[in-house]
Parts: C-alpha cells; structure tokens; sequence
C-alpha cells in the first residue's frame, strides 16, 4: 500500500465530535464540543487543528471517513422534515396499527412508539399488486396528479411512498415517484421498493417513512460538509460509516440515511473486535460510553451480533417492540441513555434517576461553566475525583469543581438530605446499575455469558466506570485500550467498505425458479458493486451472497450463504443441506422431509481499506512508574483516599500499578478502584485485572 497514505476519521456525538488523523500509520486525535446547531462547524474545527499541527492542509488527505449519530437523534428529539406517506387504499393506518403485540401485556397504561407521520399526512391509492408481483388493480395516474396538488398545499418536503408487495413489484412505486417529482420538483422522495425490497409491510413502511422523514435534514447536512471541503481543497473520497459496520459514499448515504443510525456505535464495535484479535481474546463484551449514551455489544471469534432490524425512539428502553422498527444491516447492540452528560434528578416519588435525558454540548454540564446547571455523570465524577480538571477535552474545556458540586447539592443533594459527595456516588451507582442491568439483559436475550468475557471499554466515559461495571457483572478481566476516548473514530479507520442489497423473493424451495433467481442476484451484484467499486480505488471486491429460508408454517427464518458456482447459480440441493446445518447448530436438531422456503436473497459487496500495521508493541520498561499528582478519590465503596494520577503518555509495557488510581490522558480518564490491578501489555493498552475474583476463584 502507499506509504504515505493520510486518513481522517471524525464520529460526531451529541457531547463532543471525536477526530483521528493517521498520517503513514502514526495517529493523533482531538475532541471538541459538538456543535448542535451546524454539526460540520465542529468536524472543520477538529480537523483543521489535527492538520495545522502536522503543517498539512485538507488536499493532504486520501481519504475522509465519517459516522453521526445525526439520523438517531433526529428521530428522537422529532425534528424531521414535514413527511407524507402514500400507500395502497385501505393500508393506510399499517404505521400506527403495527404488528398488534404488545411490549407490556400486563400494562393497561402501555405507550406504543408514535408513527413519524400524522393520520392527515398519510394518503391511499387505488392500486394493488399481488405478492408475485402481478398487477391486481391499475395505478390511477389522475387520483396521483391530484395527490400531488394536496401534497403542495400541505408543504409537504418529503413523500415516503410504500405500496403493499413493492417488493415483488416496484412499477408502482416509480411511477408515483415520476408523476409527483414532476409536480413538486424540491421534494424528496423515499420508495419502499429502494429503501427495504422485503416482505413484512409493517416493518418495510416504517423503515421507508424513517429514511423519508430524516432525509432532507442528512441530505443537507452531507451536502454542506461536501462542500465545505472542497472549499478547503479536499479532493479524497469522503465516506460514510453505516450500522452494519461498513462504509459507503457519500451519495449513498444522502439517499438512505436510515442506514446511519448506528453509525457511530457501530465504529466502536468495529475497534473493538481489531482489540480483541490483537489480544488473543475469543468473547468479549465491548463498553461504548461517551457524553450522551452507553452501548453495548457482544463479540465473538472477532465478529459482532449482527441482525437485521433494529428499533428507534424505544418508549421503554429495555423492552423490544417498543420502538420504531427499521429493516436495516445492523451490529447488534443495547443503547441506553446513561452518558456523561446524562442528567441526575429525584422525581416525584423521591427516587433518584440518571438520564436518559442528556445535557449534551450546550449547555453541557455543570461544571463545564457553559451555563448548564443540573447535575450530570460528568459532574458527579469530577466531584469523585475520577476527572483531571486540567487535562479534560485536552484542556480545551475547564472544569469547575464548585459548579458541579453545587448542582449536585441543588438538585440531588437537598432532597435527598445528602451531602454532596455522598450524592455524586448514589448517582455513579444508578447510573452503573442501569447499564449492568441493561448488559444482563441482552446477554440473556442472545443466550450468552457474560462471566467468561473480558471488557473492552472506549469513548470518553467508559474507563472511569468500567471497573465498577465489570465488578457488578462477575469479569475479571478489563482492557482500555490506546485512543480509548475517540474509540469510535478510530474503527471507522478499520472497516471496510461494504454495501448490502436485499431482494425478497418467496417461494418454496422446492420450486424455486432457478433461472429467475440466477438473474435476480446477477443485477444484485451489479448494484452492488457500482456503491463499492468507484470509492475502491483499484482494490479487489469481494461478494456475498445469503438467502434467508425457514420451514413452512414459521414466522421467522435463519441467514445462510449461498453455494453459488462461478456463474452464480443455485443449488437447491447444497442450499437445503445447509440450511438443515444452520438449523441444527442453532436448535440442536433439524425437521426432516419438512418443506422449506425461502422469503428474501442478499448480496454484499466487501472492499477492504489499505491499512497500515498499527498493532505496535510498546517499549518495555522496569523502572517503577511515578504519579504525575494526587486526587481526593472517592472509592466505589465510598470511601475516601489520596489517590496517586499517573499520566498514561509516562507508562511503558511491563508497568503495573494497584488500585485505587487514576489514569489520565487527553480523552479519557481510566480509574482502577481498590481490589483492581492495572498493567500495560505489549501493545500499549491498559488491562484491569479484577483481583477479587482471581482470590475467589483460587479458594474454590
């Protein structure tokens, strides 16, 4: 590869815009305050400080990675655009009516996810195509012309267009597409057809009203940041991180922005599994926490969970099915609100709560003095004494202890009749128990142990809480590793390019038509390959291609590649072996002489990035380490002691240090508590041992 390939990577979140520059393998990284009203102002910033330092210019770069968390928060703080939907007569209502199950059957006050779009934007035509594709009832053209003058009146600026078994046929949908761009030239237009090609209307119409609803506010924003630098003399691709773990262009992802939802968390999967392959770890659970929300994600044999749906604007946040669906490539993770910036306050029943409400860049915390007054999880660790007030954000934002303390006191504190120390560790505690509660029940729902894993923990807040986390969860075993405070960033310099196209096809298996299947994924390939081919620079694409089958009479069906020859024909035969393979190792058995079915066909085109080899081993070191300074640590246990802070820059492999202690960098603080030892390994990274466990175990 080309010795002098520069990259930057840039994770916009909703507290702080993380940016990596890897100038010929060499990385240095910044945060600064994201800035909510013009998100690219903070992305111009962050880079032009990295490149000022290396004395180079934006037209320096090959190439521009990028992952936001723009597209989720739009859809929960309700900012979208002004979004109709048109649908086949008498499906009108299919966004609100949903799949008829409830998240809580017990709950007779249950809140059910509220549809993008009101019923008076939501607009029927008399059409209908059966679910081969043909065509039961003629499109209106002149019940469409009319439509459009309804659309125009309303100030509609983005049209969702989802007819039912689009899927099997989309001339429908691209006639709909034709006759009201005509009329309403500046309006977007988001085709189920395009967007999610799959059976289930329910699922395929929300994911298309999601990507209709965010599109123009994503589209603006790409284009700004496109052309802002170019201004800047940016020649190099700019490529976007998706929630499968891939990257695609820009052009991409202007038109599916649904497919954005998880791009940030999903570059710190990504790390999170280079780290794991580094350290000769097989299963792991990976730790995200930055300013406003925590993740986390199981990983096995280097790859993440990975589904195919995925829920939004949950109304409860641990139970599926409260949510919005969306029909997307996605890693597999737990969100929940419980950020640094996640607020703190005691709700009417005198309870003390933390998020998922988030103070977010502005104002920010407290103690940030940026005019936020209510406490925070930043605030209550500063007062713990987990923070380096001077060496925060890079000393770009000064902390004050006084600020923080008194919100604390304010708002939890008074109360609650508690100091204000005691009150920042009830609010540590809350916020450690939603999150191990909340890595309790994913593992359960994915049939996993969490005990025989190790943690990797990133993003600006995760190592001063992942002691404590692994403690409540039974690990034994942490590792911080470098760059930790811009985690996310740094796996988008890890992923590959990938796109994924899905075509639903049913049929049984037994009569599938092998001729119109060999067609149908040649064209999936082509399509491909035209997202990944021009942004591959010349590197070779690889393709998969997967069907999704189940027996006839279930309601969900399992992913299995496809044994294709070189002239991509199936082989119904190989298919069912393998499919009975798949079944077994998932149900410990498979159903003989049972039909099969397929319902939908996947292909994804795979382009590796040119990476350098950044796994470097560290310089090996005997001298004893020595503390930079000392903190009033308040301990997990309560207590208080003067706790030695060690700069993580002053530490070599070999070095090791008992709890309690601090240590600090630019990003992130790692705090090791009593009952933990910390040791740099060879390449650099931190591993927390839990030695507790280790003295329980070696009882037994």
């Amino acid at each position: 590869m080309n010795a002098q390939m520069n990259r930057v990577s840039v994770d916009i979140g909703g507290t702080f815009t993380d940016v990596v520059l890897e100038i010929a393998g060499e990385r240095s990284s910044t945060k600064v305050l994201t800035t909510k009203r013009a998100p690219e102002e903070a992305v111009l910033e962050g880079v032009e400080s990295l490149l000022a330092q290396k004395g180079l210019s934006f037209a320096d770069l090959d190439l521009f990675l990028h992952g936001t968390t723009l597209a989720t928060n739009a859809i929960i703080e309700r900012r979208g655009a002004n979004t109709a939907l048109v649908t086949t007569d008498g499906f009108r209502d299919t966004i609100e009516i949903g799949s008829e199950s409830r998240h809580d059957q017990y709950d007779i006050f249950i809140k059910k996810p509220q549809p993008l779009v009101g019923r008076k934007h939501r607009f029927v035509i008399g059409e209908r195509v059966a679910a081969d594709g043909s065509v039961l009832k003629a499109l209106p053209e002149d019940q469409v012309a009319e439509l459009g003058k309804t659309l125009k009146t309303a100030g509609i600026e983005s049209v969702a267009i989802s007819f039912i078994h689009a899927y099997a046929n989309p001339a429908h949908e691209l006639k709909v597409r034709e006759v009201l761009s005509a009329a309403l030239p500046d309006v977007t237009f988001s085709l189920s057809c395009e967007v999610c090609p799959e059976v289930r209307e329910y699922e395929r119409t929300s994911t298309t009203v999601a990507n209709a609803y965010i599109r123009p506010i994503m589209a603006g924003y790409l284009g700004r940041l496109k052309t802002e630098l170019a201004q800047r003399g940016l020649r190099a691709p700019l490529l976007l991180m998706t929630s499968g773990g891939g990257l695609t262009t820009v052009d991409q992802a202007a038109a599916f922005p649904i497919r954005l939802v998880e791009s940030g968390p999903a570059g710190g999967a990504i790390l999170a599994s280079k780290i794991a392959g580094d350290c000769g770890l097989k299963e792991i659970v990976s730790f995200d926490m930055g300013g406003t929300t925590a993740k986390l994600c199981l990983i096995d044999n280097g790859t993440p969970l990975k589904s195919r749906s995925f829920e939004v604007d949950r109304t409860e946040r641990f139970l599926r099915g409260s949510g919005l669906p969306v029909r997307i490539p996605v890693i597999e993770m737990v969100e929940i609100g419980a950020g640094g910036g996640s607020i703190a306050q005691v709700d009417s029943l005198g309870r003390l709560t933390v998020g998922p409400e988030s103070a977010s860049s502005e104002p920010g915390p407290a103690c940030y003095n940026r005019g936020g007054n209510r406490p925070t999880v930043t605030d209550a660790d500063l007062v713990l004494g987990r923070i380096d007030a001077t060496n925060f954000a890079g000393g770009k934002v000064g902390l004050r202890r006084d600020l923080g303390e008194k919100a604390l006191g304010d708002h939890v504190g008074s109360p609650l009749s508690l100091e204000s120390v005691v009150a920042a560790s009830a609010v540590a505690a809350i916020v450690e128990e939603n999150m191990s509660n909340a890595s309790r029940v994913h593992a359960a729902e994915h049939g996993k142990d969490l005990r025989k894993r190790a943690m990797i923990a990133f993003g600006g807040a995760a190592p001063m809480h992942a002691a404590q986390l692994a403690r409540k969860l039974g690990l034994e075993k942490v590792i911080v590793p470098i760059g930790a405070g811009v985690g996310s960033a740094i796996g988008f310099l890890e992923a590959p390019l990938a796109y994924e196209i899905v075509r639903s096809r049913h049929s049984r298996l037994a009569d599938v038509n092998e001729g119109a299947i060999h067609d149908l994924i040649l064209q999936m390939h082509a399509e491909a390959i035209s997202v990944v081919e021009p942004a591959a620079n010349g590197r070779p694409v690889e393709m998969r291609t997967s069907a999704f089958l189940r027996y006839v009479g279930q309601g969900h069906e399992l992913e299995v590649d496809l044994p294709l020859d070189t002239s991509v024909n199936i082989d119904p035969t190989k298919l069912r072996q393998r499919f009975e393979e798949h079944y077994s190792a998932v149900f410990g058995r498979f159903l003989e002489n049972h039909a099969i079915e397929i319902l939908t066909w996947a292909v994804t085109a795979t382009a590796n990035q040119p990476l350098h080899d950044t796994v470097k081993e560290v310089r090996p070191t005997s001298a004893k380490p020595k503390p930079s300074g000392w903190t009033d640590f308040v301990d997990f246990d309560g207590k208080s002691v003067k706790a030695p802070v060690y700069l993580r820059a002053e530490l070599g492999s070999g070095h090791s240090i008992a709890g309690p202690a601090v240590i600090t960098e630019s990003e992130t603080n790692t705090v090791v508590p009593a009952h933990f030892e910390v040791a740099v390994d060879r390449l650099g990274h931190l591993e927390l041992t839990n030695t507790a466990i280790g003295v329980a175990a070696a009882a037994e």
